[in-house]
């Protein structure tokens, strides 16, 4: 039995999940169908950064905040090349932007990036659906498609655990991302779906970057002569990343390591911790992390599907740094006697707040004054 919501005649698109419930919306961009991994963010700006974080590979995105397009899309915003994110489902889409920086609006960037945009859905309702049964697969297409047809195309979507996406937004090739003043420090970026807003920061606080694809080994890294190696964020389930887990095993007390989002779980999985599914993930630009490090509270961006088992961190010789004030789950890390640490937030933002900024401090100065 198929269950509709929010039933209006002039909608043409409809989100159908596995368990036969439909959401119907009305297409803002051309029409067009798509599935994957449905999940929500709570931002309430940031849109073009989420559509290009290649975290977000595979997935559909609900936005929380009701008006989406105001500010229309420029290219300094980008954190990536292309859109990663298959659909973006809203409330409302706002067709005539207002903002100096603006050079083209929502509507047009999506359609040019591949994006299916539908609007007029009730996204509260929506919200609380995947807060209830968690984030999991749909298929986005228009109204005229056979309702008997859905169950083949549901089918056919693979699920977000046991999946690995890194391959699909890692370079091919490495390249370098210069320092903006002269270079103190040389880092290796292993790149498994890297935001360009990483790669600013480091840029502005005096490091060139080279960037590796994700499948470079540890003795590639070596023979690069970097001060330290970054894991960068991406996409997918973490346990089945098998040769970055093996990479960073080998790079574990030879070079000073720092992992964000994914490569926060795959250095605690290198170490030999375990991860799970959360039900619903965490997506948002206003989740508060308590700095035990500090004893202080701050204010973060995030998304992630997956999480660090606490339990699995009893028998490594690493200490919790940071806790998610909203669920207690594991937020970062740092190695008792090693130069290694590691969150899951992002404290480059791209959206959200830079409360955590002095991260990418710590590791720099880690470099300076850790010998390994």
């Amino acid at each position: 039995m198929w269950y509709y919501l929010n039933l209006d005649m002039s909608q043409n698109a409809q989100l159908v999940f596995k368990d036969g419930t439909v959401f119907k919306g009305r297409y803002f961009t051309d029409i067009g169908s798509t599935y994957g991994e449905v999940v929500f963010n709570t931002a309430m700006t940031g849109y073009q950064e989420i559509l290009t974080d290649p975290s977000y590979c595979g997935q559909l995105v609900v936005m929380t905040y009701p008006i989406i397009g105001s500010y229309g899309v420029n290219i300094d915003d980008n954190e990536a090349d292309k859109c990663h994110v298959k659909a973006l489902i809203v409330k409302e889409y706002f067709s005539y932007p207002s903002n100096w920086r603006s050079s083209e609006d929502l509507k047009s960037f999506c359609e040019r990036h591949n994006v299916v945009g539908i609007e007029n859905v009730d996204t509260r309702y929506l919200t609380r659906y995947l807060r209830d049964k968690g984030a999991q697969s749909a298929w986005l297409g228009p109204m005229d498609d056979s309702i008997d047809s859905i169950p083949s195309h549901l089918d056919d979507i693979p699920d977000m655990e046991g999946l690995n996406l890194v391959d699909q937004v890692s370079v091919k090739q490495s390249y370098i991302f210069p320092s903006k003043t002269a270079a103190t420090h040389k880092i290796a970026v292993i790149d498994c779906g890297v935001k360009l807003n990483i790669l600013r920061i480091f840029s502005q606080l005096g490091c060139e970057c080279v960037v590796f694809p994700h499948t470079v080994t540890a003795h590639d890294i070596l023979e690069s002569d970097a001060d330290g190696v970054f894991i960068s964020n991406g996409p997918g389930d973490p346990a089945v990343v098998d040769q970055v887990i093996q990479t960073i095993r080998d790079l574990i007390g030879k070079k000073p390591l720092f992992g964000i989002c994914l490569g926060h779980q795959l250095i605690c999985l290198a170490l030999g911790a375990k991860t799970f599914k959360l039900q619903f993930g965490h997506h948002g630009a206003n989740h508060p992390i308590l700095d035990k490090e500090h004893n202080r509270v701050c204010v973060s961006s995030q998304n992630h599907g997956f999480c660090v088992d606490q339990e699995s961190l009893n028998n490594i010789d690493v200490d919790v740094t940071h806790v998610n004030l909203n669920d207690s789950t594991v937020a970062g890390i740092r190695h008792r006697s090693l130069p290694i640490f590691a969150v899951q937030f992002h404290p480059e933002a791209a959206p959200g707040p830079k409360d955590s900024f002095y991260l990418f401090k710590d590791f720099i100065q880690s470099l300076q004054k850790v010998e390994v």
